[in-house]
């Protein structure tokens, strides 16, 4: 009589197999999404960075004063709401990263159709959501348009931090 089927150590061993292949394959899966949001952060940091001085050149009203006045929706673009960058960047949160923008240095003199005045320089960072998990590297840049690098995922507090970190290659 025949037997159809597998035996249970012929399962056992098909199953050992899948283990240790997916032992091997899901921590290179890990580092590669974590490059893949870093390498997405340090460009988040870029974009975030050009769409700041085309303010700038754009509005007359200095690097803007908030993320969110950058971004917006809809098609009318205005010192309010720029449209310079989508709406989930300007909201803080993408890819893994957590991004923060502040003003820095006194404000200029806002013109008479924007609702807040800029100010003379910024600084952009980006910082991984999960340190570890998302990203291990946090960036920034400020208006010269260098982006930096911390190793260790921490934020990035002041352009004077910035400045001290070793530059993005």
């Amino acid at each position: 009589m025949l037997n159809a089927g597998f035996s249970l150590i012929e399962l056992l061993v098909v199953v050992a197999i899948i283990l240790i292949i997916a032992a091997i394959a899901i921590p290179n899966f890990m580092r590669a999404r974590m490059a893949a949001n870093e390498t997405a952060a340090a460009s988040n940091v870029r974009t975030i960075t050009t769409a700041a001085v085309v303010y700038n050149t754009t509005w007359g009203n200095g690097y803007p004063p908030l993320l969110s006045t950058i971004g917006g929706v809809g098609s009318t673009a205005n010192c309010n709401q720029a449209n310079l960058i989508d709406s989930i960047l300007a909201s803080g949160q993408k890819t893994g990263y957590t991004y923060a923008y502040t003003g820095q240095g006194p404000t200029v003199t806002a013109p008479a159709a924007c609702g807040a005045p800029g100010y003379e320089a910024y600084l952009v960072s980006a910082r991984p959501t999960v340190p570890g998990v998302s990203g291990q590297r946090s960036f920034c840049s400020k208006e010269p348009g260098v982006i930096h690098y911390n190793l260790t995922g921490a934020a990035i507090a002041s352009a004077a931090a910035c400045d001290a970190l070793p530059a993005l290659q």
